[in-house]
């Protein structure tokens, strides 16, 4: 089977793409698959954790997976952040130090995202400029979309991850993938709602809403990347099921995809032209808001 790919942008085209990928070659079992990628004239390098993960489900169906006819430009950027490493390509040295490396993680290394989080994104100099306490709590809810993805998702197959700084257009972008039964299964599974996949998405961003039970806590996470991306003039995305979901300067757009991506991705992009300071407010005294 050979299926073309179009070019890639971390946008709702971008990610209904890659859906119908994995629609695409759903039925495949000891296949081989050809991606024919001459017709990628870009790639947003941070969608590389969303392509790891279909690939990985074609992987586990025992089909035999190609990429081919990658275009230079492409290749360059596919190549600095390992993602290629992982299908026969040498990996290139980013000199620019502009990658979040893509990752494949086991849902039992959480440690090792936590140093890879703290590594390769929290402290990147694109970042905006926030309190040590805030940085934490920032640090948290991005460790947040890995503990949801291990607690909720019930995936088998692992969380995949990667970023990228674009500096023409001053943007941070980290996107995290899981490849398990989607928000709104979860919420039928734990709570007995009946959501579409957009209306779980909603709901898992608003208030207070968790599945979670008993003393461990959750939910705060998305909920404060939200709060922080209104604030700075990024965007968060999320994808789950055939709900796509976006946030944009306070405004909420959400639509239902023609095709279903099994799992929820999360795409994050930061405005690191932001040239505000940022910091709790139980950290501030009276005296610093006169």
């Amino acid at each position: 089977m050979r299926i073309p790919l179009h070019a890639i942008h971390h946008d709702q085209k971008g990610f209904a793409q890659l859906a119908q990928l994995c629609t695409k070659t759903s039925a495949c079992f000891l296949d081989e698959i050809e991606i024919d990628m001459e017709a990628t004239s870009w790639f947003d390098a941070d969608m590389c954790a969303v392509l790891g993960a279909v690939l990985c489900l074609m992987v586990d169906d025992l089909n035999t997976v190609h990429l081919s006819n990658i275009p230079p430009g492409v290749k360059h950027i596919l190549s600095r952040n390992g993602f290629l490493s992982h299908y026969g390509r040498e990996k290139m040295p980013d000199r620019w130090n502009t990658t979040v490396s893509y990752r494949r993680f086991d849902v039992r290394d959480d440690l090792h995202f936590a140093s890879y989080i703290e590594d390769e994104y929290a402290q990147r100099p694109e970042m905006p400029d926030m309190s040590p306490e805030l940085l934490k709590k920032f640090r948290h809810s991005v460790l947040e979309l890995f503990s949801n993805a291990v607690w909720h998702s019930q995936t088998r197959l692992g969380i995949f991850s990667c970023g990228q700084f674009y500096s023409q257009k001053n943007r941070l972008a980290f996107t995290v993938v899981d490849l398990g039964i989607g928000m709104r299964q979860n919420i039928k599974n734990c709570l007995g709602l009946e959501l579409s996949s957009t209306e779980a998405i909603v709901w898992c961003t608003t208030g207070s809403n968790t599945t979670r039970r008993g003393s461990i806590p959750g939910g705060l996470g998305l909920k404060i990347l939200c709060d922080f991306i209104d604030l700075n003039g990024g965007c968060i995305q999320i994808v789950s099921d055939d709900g796509y979901w976006q946030r944009e300067r306070q405004r909420v757009t959400y639509t239902t995809m023609s095709n279903r991506f099994p799992g929820t991705a999360v795409n994050i992009l930061i405005n690191s032209a932001d040239p505000k300071t940022y910091v709790l407010s139980s950290e501030l005294h009276p005296d610093d808001i006169f």
